[in-house]
């Protein structure tokens, strides 16, 4: 049954019409335009998918004021991401239960005070927990965001209003590390999270007179289900994104990466069945996966994820280790890109207003899929900066026909009952295909340059006098490690060796080494972009349908 919430009118009242033939919104809004509802929405989404990048480039800065190794450095941004992927799903159960907005809010609260603790902390252990709360803040929202939109927006409306969240999600990754360049050469890193406070309020103000109360669903809480979920998740995504570290090998006594992860998938397994004995009640209703375009849209949302961080990883160090940029020239690159997609995610929201959206989706599938086999192809070790900014401008453009009208995809014909969950399963599948791309994408580099650093190595010891050419390539034999250091091989010359063939071995392994990458570098991006063939043809096999509510 379903109650609205009281002091609330009725969400599936739609205000009066207006004279002539202005779009209403779906629910009472007391004269107010739908677009109205956007602001505290789009600052609190933007604040969530910043600061899933933002950390990165300020990580050699943590280990240096915080006193910190670069495994715990790391969990700084693990922390975030782990907690925010494993509660989505409830997240979204909890919208429909109590209703968005008090959840919304009651997340952003939580997010922009953890901000404020995540500043202020004075160890690596404090900002690490910060981190914890505040992507608990982040699952909270998120799921609210894509919820309202559908069931406030009215379809006509609807994908607009999806191309600005889309908007929001492109530029706000993109921008992430340029954004983190400025703040920690400027101000320092506690402003990365300081500047959450200030931008938190005003979301906040916005939230709370903009925001409608909807009405809910006042059905039991599938308690089991939360907890399956929770445990299930953690263990995937634990495995996954911290497979790396531990070589994938024992994390601890008889506790193996694989095994971790093999117990998720276990308990995965275990919450569907409970899900489907539970049926409308559910914490997940599988009846979302009876939607050809739901369950397309769902795997499509995995591979847009795995391509973001399967472009920007390699990327980054290429741009700094090969090409010797700072962390801000290195941000810089990726500007053209983060304009674009400002620019081309309203306009293709508008678009799938007009046409069915799975076109748009799979024309922005096939750009991101030539952006980024066009960069695999280009990169090298004396590329020019303008080589690699003209793909990842194509690369914007991509990713603003990607994100709205998918998201429109995953959520239209949802009601109250289910926009929520919904959202939060999509919100879900798309976290983790981040996190299934940052290990695999690790994996591949770190595999890759074990092949393409000694084969560099061969290469360049041509050049060099015979008696020096085999311990050259001996020092690269075990050189495929992203934790290496900068010039490549590692090799002793014996005393008495001439200055001039000294330069010369030196410049040899500079050589071999940034060859070597360059061509890893290469073949992961290549990876991400068959990665994106999927993502393409999901596009092409949904239905070809306007959206509806």
């Amino acid at each position: 049954m379903t109650t609205p919430t009281p002091g609330s009118s009725p969400s599936t009242a739609p205000a009066p019409a207006d004279a002539g033939s202005r779009v209403v919104p779906l629910v009472d809004l007391h004269g107010r335009s739908a677009w109205s509802i956007l602001p505290p929405l789009i600052l609190g989404f933007f604040m969530i998918m910043v600061d899933t990048t933002i950390v990165n480039i300020a990580v050699p800065t943590l280990q240096t004021e915080l006193d910190a190794s670069l495994v715990a450095v790391g969990w700084v941004n693990s922390a975030y991401l782990l907690s925010y992927a494993v509660l989505l799903l409830l997240a979204g159960r909890l919208g429909d239960r109590y209703g968005p907005k008090p959840v919304f809010v009651v997340g952003l609260l939580v997010f922009t005070l953890a901000s404020a603790w995540c500043g202020f902390s004075g160890s690596i252990e404090m900002l690490i927990a910060a981190r914890v709360v505040q992507g608990v803040g982040a699952a909270l929202m998120t799921p609210q965001t894509m919820a309202m939109i559908t069931r406030v927006f009215p379809p006509r409306q609807r994908g607009a209003a999806m191309g600005l969240w889309g908007a929001t999600a492109g530029v706000a990754t993109i921008a992430g590390p340029l954004l983190g360049g400025v703040f920690v050469e400027s101000w320092g890193w506690e402003w990365i999270f300081f500047v959450n406070v200030p931008v938190g309020v005003v979301a906040l103000w916005f939230a709370l007179t903009r925001l409608p109360r909807l009405a809910t669903n006042k059905r039991s809480f599938d308690v089991l289900g939360v907890v399956l979920s929770v445990v299930g998740l953690f263990a995937v995504v634990f495995g996954l994104q911290e497979g790396e570290t531990y070589d994938w090998g024992t994390i601890t006594g008889p506790i193996t990466v694989w095994g971790v992860i093999g117990a998720g998938l276990l308990v995965l397994v275990g919450f569907v069945l409970w899900q489907r004995h539970l049926g409308d009640g559910a914490l997940l209703p599988l009846k979302l996966f009876r939607s050809r375009n739901f369950s397309l849209a769902n795997v499509a949302g995995m591979s847009v994820s795995f391509a973001m961080i399967g472009i920007f990883f390699p990327l980054t160090i290429f741009l700094q280790s090969i090409l010797g940029l700072s962390p801000l020239h290195a941000a810089l690159v990726n500007l053209p890109g983060s304009l674009v997609s400002g620019i081309v995610a309203p306009l293709a929201g508008r678009l799938s207003d007009k046409v069915p959206a799975k076109w748009v989706v799979a024309t922005g599938f096939g750009v991101l899929a030539v952006a980024i086999g066009w960069l695999a192809a280009v990169v090298g070790p004396g590329v020019s900066v303008v080589t690699i900014v003209l793909p990842m401008a194509l690369f914007g453009i991509g990713t603003g026909c990607v994100f709205s009208p998918l998201a429109n995809l995953a959520t239209s014909g949802l009601d109250h009952r289910t926009a929520g969950a919904g959202a939060g399963a999509f919100n879900t599948t798309r976290q983790v295909g981040g996190v299934i791309g940052s290990a695999a994408i690790v994996a591949t580099l770190t595999a890759r340059l074990a092949v393409t650093l000694p084969a560099a190595a061969r290469d360049a010891a041509a050049s060099l006098p015979e008696q020096f050419r085999q311990q050259f390539v001996d020092g690269f034999a075990n050189a495929g490690s992203l934790q290496g250091g900068g010039a490549g091989g590692s090799f002793d010359l014996p005393p008495g060796v001439p200055d001039d063939v000294a330069r010369q071995v030196t410049d040899a392994a500079t050589a071999a080494f940034h060859q070597g990458f360059a061509t890893a570098v290469g073949q992961t991006l290549a990876v991400t972009a068959a990665v994106l063939v999927v993502g393409f043809v999901c596009a092409i096999a949904m239905a070809p349908k306007h959206v509806e509510h």
